[in-house]
């Protein structure tokens, strides 16, 4: 009696089990000893192919076939032409899927083993996890991992994809332009799939997104016609669905360098938004990963995470001019450097500055780029329900850097104008009467109980949002970390379920 034959009258009475197999990224050496062990000894071997018939995966199989398998190709309607099932492109697939499982699902009620071959890794990006969800659950199943084309790009590459605290985002090359411009920006280390006839919108999105020049590409990485090369000097008609765009680890080498490649500088004015990363835009991400050296309030520049090779510069928070001069210096230089700022960089903060400077004749010839943040306002309002839904105005009631006269003239000019107001910087250690002077000036022109929203380090460990009236505003209460949103007439406050009060401004405004 053969192995096979015992192995099949031990099992009569009982169903078959499914076996996901994966085969790596196609090299057959690289297939581990579990996959070429359930390829030899299965009852059925399924593999998906497109409808010229060949399959990739029974190719990387094929020496760990015995020849007396049962063999089932599962042959695609479509690929990436259009199709006139009633349930359109996805449509025509499910139903393929659902078929391709039932005829799996016979195999296995015969109480024969059913191995499905899968290039790479069977659950990632595979063909074999659309028959894992009809079937894992009605069957015993085993999954077994292969060697993703992730794995084999890096190998081939001989470049680390992650070191340290970096994350490795996959992303897959369909996505829409601007998703995956948003993405690449994002991410530290990264790696596009998918390429073929998506790769000219990856290459633009990659150039958009600045990491054009740090993109490799790898083509049929252990497979015939393995090619490997920057992706910036790849033509796009050359190249296949098994391709991989790769973005490898920014750690720097042993030696780092400070300078970028091309010594051209720059000066990234970047919003980190009012707290901690949950706060970044995509494109301050990438800006931030990419600098050189990161200058900037120490209190700011601690809310980014240290990359190394990568060059911190704190600084006061009183010296706003000499560090947009230190900033502009450095990418006269040759660096790439990040100016950090708390919020939106235009807004009250570090743009204006390095604007001012950079228009001096000495650098004038230093490009500088405003990468945009949420708002310290923004935030305030998104936290209290939407007291900012109708005109605003937005109004620092600092007397630094301009004399009090002109605050309240600009906020009587606000409050006659019935605008909803969010007053910036309203008190510190050194400043504690203007908060309530500008509550007994609005108190001219508004209703004692007109809500007025109290948010202090929004998004922070600290966070504090609180509704009071303004005739009860406390100065005593504010401090240099809080924003005051003080409603129009018409701004609402409602107590809604659970005790819950919203604060929000209707976007109509009542006739005369």
């Amino acid at each position: 009696m053969t192995d096979r034959q015992d192995h099949q009258d031990r099992r009569k009475s009982a169903t078959g089990r499914l076996y996901g197999v994966g085969l790596g990224p196609g090299d057959p050496s690289l297939v581990t000893v579990r996959a070429a062990e359930l390829i030899g000894k299965a009852d059925v071997v399924a593999y998906h192919s497109a409808r010229h018939g060949r399959s990739i995966a029974r190719s990387i199989a094929e020496r760990y076939l015995t020849g007396g398998q049962i063999e089932e190709k599962l042959v695609y309607p479509l690929t990436v032409e259009t199709t006139d099932h009633p349930g359109g492109y996805r449509g025509a697939l499910d139903e393929f899927y659902e078929e391709a499982a039932a005829r799996l699902a016979a195999h296995l009620d015969a109480g024969r083993d059913v191995v499905v071959l899968a290039e790479g890794d069977p659950l990632f990006y595979g063909s074999y996890q659309h028959m894992h969800k009809r079937l894992a659950h009605r069957y015993p199943t085993e999954v077994v991992p292969g060697v993703t084309s992730v794995s084999a790009a890096a190998a081939r590459l001989g470049q680390p994809l992650t070191e340290a605290e970096e994350t490795l985002t996959v992303i897959p090359g369909t996505l829409p332009e601007e998703e995956l411009t948003a993405r690449i920006a994002a991410a530290d280390s990264a790696v596009i799939m998918k390429l073929g006839r998506t790769f000219p919108t990856v290459r633009r999105a990659l150039e958009r997104a600045g990491r054009l020049a740090d993109a490799q590409y790898v083509e049929r990485a252990f497979m015939d016609g393995e090619r490997l090369a920057p992706l910036a000097e790849v033509e796009g008609e050359s190249v296949p669905y098994f391709s991989v765009a790769v973005l490898p680890s920014k750690v720097a080498p042993l030696e780092p360098t400070v300078r970028t490649a091309d010594g051209v500088g720059s000066v990234t004015v970047v919003g980190t938004g009012p707290a901690g990363p949950l706060w970044l835009t995509p494109e301050a991400r990438g800006a931030l990963a990419e600098a050189t050296d990161l200058v900037g309030y120490t209190t700011y520049l601690d809310r980014v995470p240290e990359r190394p090779g990568q060059r911190r510069h704190g600084s006061d928070n009183k010296v706003e001019s000499e560090r947009a001069e230190f900033a502009l210096d450095l990418a006269r230089r040759g660096h790439r450097v990040c100016v950090v700022s708390s919020g939106d960089p235009g807004v009250f903060a570090m743009a204006t500055a390095v604007l001012e400077v950079a228009c001096e004749p000495d650098y004038r010839d230093v490009p500088v780029r405003i990468v945009p943040g949420m708002t310290a306002a923004h935030a305030a309002a998104s936290r209290a329900g939407a007291p900012l839904g109708h005109d605003y105005a937005v109004v620092s009631l600092s007397d630094r850097l301009k004399p009090w006269d002109v605050v309240a003239r600009r906020l009587r000019a606000a409050a006659e104008a019935d605008l909803v107001l969010a007053l910036y910087n309203p008190g510190s250690q050194s400043r504690t009467t203007q908060v309530g002077l500008a509550r007994d000036l609005l108190l001219e022109y508004r209703a004692p109980e007109t809500p007025v929203v109290m948010a202090r380090d929004v998004g922070g460990p600290t966070e504090r949002v609180r509704i009071v009236r303004l005739g009860e505003l406390d100065p005593e209460l504010v401090d240099m970390r809080t924003i005051l949103l003080i409603g129009s007439s018409q701004t609402q406050a409602v107590e809604r379920g659970g005790g819950v009060e919203v604060v929000w401004t209707p976007r109509r405004y009542p006739e005369d």
